[in-house]
């Protein structure tokens, strides 16, 4: 435990696909000062996300589907984004796969692990790990789509060059898939 921040009390607000708590802590700000806050905090299980992308062709592979936070934001019906999913009890990589085999209907050989990232840790406890890998049209096993029965699912296979373009015009706006369309423009892997 720290000496810098101690938790005063936790009150379960709600259990659904996470558990949303109301924190109250004590801190020791920067500047030496005590600080008592409270924070409402949604503890959810860390994920992994994944983007293939196909060096021959300069393709990479994505999802459409319906996002509820994203509609009542502001109305998008629909979000462009890498292949993700909860790690459930596994490593990330071994899940990643998992998910992609689901998600996308393409056996991923090789992930290669980027990093991890807190996706908003302001209110999250969610950490997702990041991968990128090789594929090609001969790894496709199934339609992909999804396996859960609240899954609505499209894949996408646009080139490298379109999904940069759905990022400047607005149509890629999910954050993880964008640092990993970055990530391989910026590896020079496309």
């Amino acid at each position: 435990m720290s000496d810098t921040i101690k938790i005063l009390g936790r009150n379960i607000l709600h259990r659904g696909f996470g558990l949303l708590e109301d924190i109250k802590l004590w801190r020791r700000k920067f500047n030496g000062e005590p600080q008592e806050i409270s924070r409402e905090v949604y503890l959810v299980d860390h994920g992994a996300t994944i983007l293939p992308y196909d060096p021959v062709r300069r393709r990479v592979l994505l999802v459409r589907q319906f996002r509820l936070a994203a509609y009542l934001a502001d109305h998008h019906e629909t979000l462009i984004e890498a292949c993700a999913g909860k790690l459930e009890g596994k490593d990330a990589a071994t899940r990643i796969v998992m998910e992609a085999a689901e998600e996308l209907g393409y056996a991923i050989k090789h992930p290669r692990f980027l990093y991890e990232a807190y996706m908003s840790p302001g209110a999250y406890t969610e950490k997702i790990s990041f991968f990128v890998a090789t594929y090609s049209p001969d790894d496709k096993i199934g339609d992909g789509g999804g396996i859960d029965h609240d899954e609505d699912i499209e894949v996408l296979e646009p080139t490298f060059e379109e999904a940069l373009e759905m990022v400047e015009m607005g149509a890629i706006i999910d954050i993880k898939t964008i640092a990993l369309l970055h990530h391989i423009k910026l590896a020079g892997l496309l």
